[in-house]
Formats: structure tokens, C-alpha cells, sequence
């Protein structure tokens, strides 16, 4: 691929760049300054206008007490952060489970035969039924659903319950982010795999499965950021996580500050998450460019 080069870089080897090329990085230069400058400029004069408005407006004194209370924040953080932790295992757990159940899935739905068939209905049902019903009718279906049945040997740790229903809803959208990448794959993979002596699993196994992952990795970290907020749910369950854990506090002396601690701690590991995945994408729409992804 075509590097081009600087004027500082091209007078290293003897190359004297012309007197227009200088004029015109120069005129670049001066260019990017100048939008640096213009967006911080209204980055200011933006982030400045909403500190009056909200500062001056008629209810911020008991606003700023009732949700940004300093006390209660100092008093709220370390119980928030105990809480927490249940919410990054619970991450960890559930990821781990709803990658494989939601690959396990789109494999069902991508079988060819009418042999197949079952499986594919079921595997479509299961994913238009649980990606149309709300998360939170899950978790309430199942977390008080399930211990109303009175099953021998089945939990009614609310933890696991409300683990479980973060994992069937889902593993129902990560199956169709997995099924999209199978059938990106060019059918030409799948029939020059065959032509080389594969069988239609290893064909699967081997050469469409590892294009189809790569391509959805973006998708699939997205869908784990919104994991790692929606944790925060099984608190209706009673578990004692980041977010029940600022309801109790915010509970006795009805000061909402606990929340807003929460609130900004989920933001904390969201926002490197989301980054992360930025820059993932990026890489690979470069590498793809370069003709270095299939």
C-alpha cells in the first residue's frame, strides 16, 4: 500500500517537494487547528449555557441536595461498590452463557434438510418469542414464576433466577448477531470446504464459524455492554446488587443520591467497554479495506 509522504519525510532521502505541496500542508495544518479550536470553542460555550440554565432555574437548590448530596455520596459508594461486584459476575456468568447458548442456537437455525426442520422451528420460535417479550416481564416471570411452582431440586436463589432470565432473553439476540455472520459467509467458502474432502460439520466447524465470529465481534461486545447494564434489573428480585444496594440507602431518608452513585459507577465500566468496541470496529473496517479480513 501507497504511503504518502511528508515534505519533512521526503527531504530525508533527497526528494524536495514542490512549493504548492508545502503551501497545501500548510493549509491543512492550519486547517485542523482551526477546527480543534472551533470545536472546543463551542464545547465550551455548549457545556457553559447548561450549567446557567440548570444552576438558575427555580428548583436547583433542592435538586442539588436531594440528587447530588456529597454526604450522601461518600456514605453510598462503598455499599454501592460491594453491590457491584454481583453485577460483574453475574456479567462474567451470563456472557459466558449467552455466547454459547445464542451460538448453539443460530447453528440450529443456519441446519440444512428438511431432517433439520424441528430444530430450525424451534430455535426461530424460541428467538422471535424471547427477543419480543420485554426483559423485565422475563425477569418477573421467572424469578417469582418459578418458585411458585414449587419443583423439587429447582433454585430459588434470586440471583440465579435472575441470572437465568437475563440469559434466555439474551441468547435470543445474540443468536440472530451470530446467524447474521454465518450466512454473511460467501456460500463458495462453505462449497470449496466441501470440494477439499469436508464434511458439512467440519465444513461449518473449520471455515464458516471463524469468518462468521470475526465479522460480529462489534455486534457482540455491544450487546455485552448492554448485559452489563441490564444486571443492575435483578435488584426487583431482591438481590443486593449496585442498584438495590443505593435503593436501600436512598430508601431512609428518601435522598436519591445513592442512585446517582450507581448511576455514574455503570457509566464508569460501561464507557471503556464502548470504547473498546469503537476500536475494535475500527481495526477491522481497516483491515477489511486492506483486503486483510475475508
Amino acid at each position: 500500500m501507497l504511503k504518502t509522504r511528508t515534505a519533512p519525510e521526503a527531504a530525508d532521502d533527497g526528494y524536495v517537494p514542490s512549493a504548492r505541496r508545502i503551501e497545501r500542508e500548510r493549509f491543512r495544518r492550519a486547517r485542523a487547528r482551526r477546527a480543534t479550536a472551533v470545536a472546543a470553542l463551542s464545547t465550551l460555550v455548549t457545556g457553559a449555557v447548561l450549567f446557567l440554565v440548570i444552576t438558575r432555574s427555580p428548583g436547583w437548590p433542592r435538586t442539588r441536595e436531594t440528587f447530588f448530596s456529597l454526604e450522601y455520596a461518600r456514605m453510598a459508594l462503598p455499599k454501592v461498590l460491594d453491590g457491584l461486584l454481583l453485577n460483574l459476575r453475574l456479567l462474567v456468568a451470563c456472557g459466558a452463557a449467552v455466547l454459547v447458548l445464542g451460538l448453539l442456537l443460530a447453528v440450529a437455525r443456519t441446519l440444512r434438510g428438511p431432517v433439520f426442520f424441528p430444530l430450525r422451528a424451534l430455535a426461530a420460535a424460541y428467538t422471535d418469542f424471547f427477543r419480543g417479550l420485554p426483559l423485565i416481564i422475563c425477569l418477573l416471570m421467572v424469578v417469582f414464576g418459578v418458585p411458585a411452582l414449587r419443583l423439587r431440586g429447582v433454585t430459588t436463589d434470586p440471583v440465579l433466577l435472575g441470572g437465568s432470565a437475563l440469559v434466555l432473553t439474551y441468547s435470543a439476540y445474540v443468536a440472530e448477531v451470530f446467524r447474521a455472520g454465518i450466512e454473511s459467509v460467501h456460500p463458495s467458502q462453505r462449497a470449496a470446504a466441501r470440494s477439499l474432502g469436508l464434511s458439512g460439520g467440519q465444513a461449518l466447524r473449520f471455515v464458516v464459524l471463524p469468518q462468521a465470529v470475526r465479522r460480529v465481534v462489534p455486534p457482540l461486545l455491544n450487546d455485552l455492554v448492554s448485559l452489563q447494564k441490564d444486571t443492575g434489573l435483578v435488584s426487583i428480585a431482591g438481590a443486593v446488587d449496585a442498584v438495590y444496594a443505593a435503593q436501600i440507602i436512598a430508601g431512609k431518608d428518601f435522598n436519591f443520591t445513592p442512585y446517582v452513585v450507581a448511576g455514574l459507577v455503570f457509566v464508569a465500566l460501561t464507557i471503556p467497554m464502548t470504547r473498546c468496541t469503537d476500536w475494535i470496529t475500527a481495526r477491522m473496517d481497516r483491515r477489511r479495506a486492506q483486503g486483510g479480513l475475508v
